[in-house]
């Protein structure tokens, strides 16, 4: 039983270790003072990265801008379009007692995006922007990255449909609730954290995307990956390790600010339980 033990604690150790030793690396670089183009040796401490990091005409400030942007619009128009796409087909199916189907067709459909491969998919996306002649970068981002989030959303929003009791919504076109306010009053509430799980996997999805940004933007620096692959390409700028620390902190915190509002729920539910 104690070398099981040990044999645990020693895999679990060698996994962390190669999860987050890259990601202690990335951070401890972002404070070297070596201007070579791959600086490999370390050769002091500085904080200069971080000062250059938004300023001159090579900073990310304009990409990072671009890229939270096409973010922000991306998951608005995919929240707005999967959640009403989960709760119309959950509702459909639950009025017809089994998915038919045209159901499951549509359901295909809705989640395909995310199981064609990147560059298909960005490639046809070139293909249609190019015929239908849209021209705005970032409009043609916000597009495709609109398309490949829904899925994120529909398939989590779709998974709380499943599970909620139905008695609720019969209870209430009992009590003479319309169906808009059936949706207003009890569904979108009781879908709110799988809508926020959505829209969290869809920012991460669309701030981390390349390929279909490489192959739907057209002139200029692009999106933060696009700037970072560019700038890498010429050389391993300590620049990108500082921006990488900055998104990581950044990260952390939202963790962070999520288990913090989690226990305040936590506690507020176990004092409403003992009064």
């Amino acid at each position: 039983m104690k070398k099981k033990r040990i044999g645990s604690t020693l895999f679990l150790t060698l996994v962390l270790l190669f999860l987050y030793l890259p990601i202690v690396v990335v951070i401890v670089y972002s404070f070297n003072d070596n201007p070579a183009r791959i600086p490999l040796q370390f050769t002091g401490w500085t904080t200069r990265w971080y000062e250059e990091l938004f300023a001159g005409k090579g900073g990310y400030g304009s990409a990072l801008v671009l890229s939270l942007q096409v973010a922000l619009w991306s998951v608005l128009s995919s929240v707005v379009i999967g959640t009403l796409g989960a709760v119309g087909m959950v509702q459909a199916t639950l009025r017809s007692g089994k998915g038919s189907r045209g159901d499951n067709l549509m359901e295909s459909i809705a989640i395909l995006p995310i199981m064609i491969p990147e560059i298909i998919l960005g490639l046809a996306f070139m293909v249609i922007f190019d015929a239908l002649g849209i021209k705005g970068n970032t409009i043609r981002l916000v597009l495709a990255h609109t398309t490949f989030c829904i899925p994120y959303v529909f398939l989590s929003v779709k998974s709380r449909m499943v599970s909620m009791d139905t008695a609720l919504f019969d209870a209430a076109r009992d009590l003479g609730a319309t169906q808009r306010r059936i949706l207003r009053d009890i569904t979108l509430p009781l879908c709110a954290p799988a809508i926020l799980s959505g829209a969290f996997l869809a920012f991460a999805m669309s701030m981390d995307d390349f390929v279909i940004s490489f192959f739907v933007y057209g002139v200029g620096e692009g999106t933060l990956p696009l700037k970072i692959y560019s700038s890498v390409k010429t050389g391993v700028s300590l620049r990108v390790n500082a921006l990488c620390t900055l998104m990581i902190l950044a990260v952390f915190l939202l963790v962070a600010m999520n288990q913090y509002l989690q226990a305040v729920r936590a506690k507020k539910e176990r004092m409403l339980q003992k009064a």
